[in-house]
């Protein structure tokens, strides 16, 4: 399984390589990125304001759909059982994330992208945070982690397909 480790506020950069199961893009390209999104922008919108990354969801979609995919924002109100896993390259998700420095928890959240990817029968989540992937299991246990997700609230859950998929709404 390929897994990139977090890095700065990387993790946007780091659940899209770790989705593809690639080194596909980089700080350097999530940047380039920000810049053909607000080009006028003297503050850009789409990242940190100290270059550390914290990359928006429009990064993520412009990065996907440089590789013909397409991010697909799923609707909470409906039922994890509709998914179509079959049409689904994998997920990525937006959740809340404890701070810290070190080993000391600040009482502060911030938001965190993860990957979920499936290989070999297995549904896996590929946190940039967890030092290895975390095995989740088939298909059922994949609709209850992402319902656990789902049920904190302030989550956010994209699915990773490919455009034709997305313009057939086959998801």
């Amino acid at each position: 399984l390929y897994h990139e480790r977090q890095r700065l506020e990387l993790c946007a950069v780091h659940a899209l390589n770790n989705v593809l199961q690639r080194p596909c893009f980089t700080q350097e390209a999530a940047d380039d990125i920000c810049k053909r999104l607000a080009p006028d922008a003297r503050l850009n919108p789409h990242r940190s304001v100290l270059g550390t990354g914290n990359y928006d969801v429009n990064v993520i979609m412009a990065a996907l759909q440089s590789l013909g995919l397409a991010a697909v924002w799923w609707d909470k109100r409906r039922s994890l059982e509709r998914l179509a896993l079959g049409q689904i390259v994998g997920f990525i998700l937006n959740v809340p994330s404890h701070v810290s420095l070190g080993f000391v928890a600040l009482p502060l959240r911030r938001k965190h992208w993860l990957a979920v990817r499936q290989l070999g029968g297995t549904y896996y989540n590929l946190d940039s945070k967890l030092r290895a992937p975390v095995r989740i299991g088939g298909e059922a246990e994949l609709r209850a982690f992402l319902r656990d997700f789902l049920a904190q609230g302030l989550c956010e859950v994209f699915l990773v397909v490919p455009r034709a998929v997305e313009e057939a709404g086959a998801w």
